[in-house]
């Protein structure tokens, strides 16, 4: 009987993950990561009054942020027992949890509460983020890339609205009273339920791939793929941290620093979209190439350049730095074989450890060089990165 059931289950995820690009599924996963993201995004708008609440100091207010990324260091463990109980469910149950936790922390009565609410979000962020593109791969049909660009652009536009909309709830409902507006996390995970009901994504026989297995089986793309995110990683970090103290730096406008950082993010928001797209008619590694050798050159410019021209080149800058996340997802998906979501746990879990790192190294770069420096030398680490693109599979 047991096997009885297994067989019918394997046969409805083949008939599931055939080649029709799902549209409407695609843009229901993308909203979901948008309102998914809002919720994981309160944290820094609300740190000032929770600091103010708890009288937290300053390392206890930092530590804040690194206790809800601690479960991105699971991220492959994450993605194994997705992988074995359902992809679906955890996706499902992400938006709701997060929503529910994230909207707490307002009536977190002391600095312990706040810890468990905030680890139980970057939980609940692992669970969504880590098996969700395995989801997006099985209902793109032969345009991944496009169905990555469209799920990711979910994510970027959060980035930039989720701060607003945090201050505004709390401006209408108070700090200790924004806790119903949870209500969207539950509804979307309700939503997505009835969305994705007779959508069932399993795994064919994930339990005969280990954690070390997966990772032989994808080290071949996943140890390039880490060598570009290093190289990247440099660029994004000196521009996504620092670009307003920067800009406040040279003009003396700390408004327009944060302008920039706004022309920043929607020129990533713009690159992100496209990118997939592109990547599924010209090839994943042609779509890399050009971003990787647009990038160092137009933060080259950024920081040469005095005239208004400069925010033409930001544009760019932000345009193929941030493009090339969804062309990456894509790669990992292509090429995963029997467990699909700790693949991508694994490319998740090295993108964080890098990011993490390279922001500390960013800064104090800065400390020791200047600003202006750090920029310069960032795009020139950028360039290594370009030929570890030819250590990439070839496109298929």
């Amino acid at each position: 009987m047991i096997s009885e059931n297994t067989n019918s289950t394997k046969i409805k995820e083949q008939s599931s993950a055939s080649g029709q690009y799902k549209g409407g599924l695609i843009l229901a996963l993308s909203f979901t990561h948008f309102l998914h993201d809002i919720y994981s995004s309160f944290l820094a708008p609300l740190l000032p009054l929770l600091i103010k609440k708890l009288s937290m100091s300053l390392s206890e207010a930092g530590f804040l942020s690194t206790v809800m990324q601690i479960p991105a260091l699971l991220n492959p463990y994450i993605g194994k027992i997705a992988d074995r109980v359902s992809v679906r469910l955890f996706i499902v149950l992400a938006p709701g949890l997060t929503g529910a936790s994230m909207s707490l922390i307002g009536i977190a009565p002391n600095y312990a509460v706040l810890l468990v609410l905030l680890l139980v979000a970057g939980i609940s962020v692992s669970l969504f983020h880590v098996p969700a593109p395995v989801m997006v791969s099985r209902v793109s049909g032969t345009k991944m890339g496009r169905g990555m660009s469209y799920f990711m652009t979910g994510g970027e536009l959060a980035r930039t609205l989720g701060p607003l909309a945090a201050v505004g709830a709390v401006s209408v409902f108070g700090l200790e009273g924004f806790y119903p507006v949870m209500i969207v996390g539950l509804a979307a995970s309700g939503w997505l339920f009835l969305k994705f009901r007779d959508v069932s994504i399993t795994i064919e026989n994930p339990e005969d791939t280990s954690i070390r297995k997966t990772w032989r089986e994808m080290r071949f793309i996943l140890l390039p793929l880490a060598g570009i995110l290093v190289a990247r990683g440099f660029m994004h970090a000196s521009m996504a941290a620092f670009l307003p103290t920067f800009i406040k730096e040279e003009t003396g406008n700390l408004w327009l620093g944060g302008t920039a950082l706004t022309l920043f993010e929607f020129s990533g928001v713009v690159g992100v979209m496209s990118a997939g797209s592109l990547s599924d008619h010209f090839g994943r590694r042609k779509v890399l190439l050009v971003s990787l050798l647009a990038a160092p050159f137009m933060l080259f410019l950024f920081v040469w350049l005095r005239s208004w021209l400069r925010f033409i080149a930001l544009m760019f800058t932000g345009l193929s730095i941030l493009s090339t996340t969804p062309v990456m997802l894509a790669l990992v998906q292509e090429h995963a074989k029997g467990s699909p979501s700790a693949a991508n746990g694994f490319f998740m879990m090295i993108s964080f450890l890098a990011r993490s790192a390279i922001v500390v190294v960013v800064g104090f770069l800065g400390d020791l060089v200047g600003l202006r420096n750090t920029y310069l030398i960032s795009s020139f680490l950028g360039v290594l990165g370009i030929p570890l693109i030819f250590a990439l599979p070839k496109d298929k």
